[in-house]
């Protein structure tokens, strides 16, 4: 048999939230490490393909100034 233990509701008092998040995640942060830095080098543009796009998509990046022209 599974022991299956209730929890409380997530509480409705939306101002100790976000306290209570920032303390979650302080707790849980000894236990992530983070990856070794690694630097990101450039992919050649042969080594792209197989992409597509749809038209729809196209059309309105085509339609935004800022990529557009």
């Amino acid at each position: 048999m599974t022991n299956l233990k209730a929890h409380a509701p997530a509480p409705a008092d939306l101002e100790d939230d976000l306290a209570s998040l920032r303390g979650d995640c302080a707790r849980m942060a000894p236990h992530w490490t983070a990856p070794e830095k690694s630097t990101a080098r450039p992919v050649p543009l042969s080594l792209i393909h197989g992409v597509t796009v749809p038209a729809a998509s196209a059309r309105l990046l085509e339609a935004m100034p800022e990529y557009g022209n």
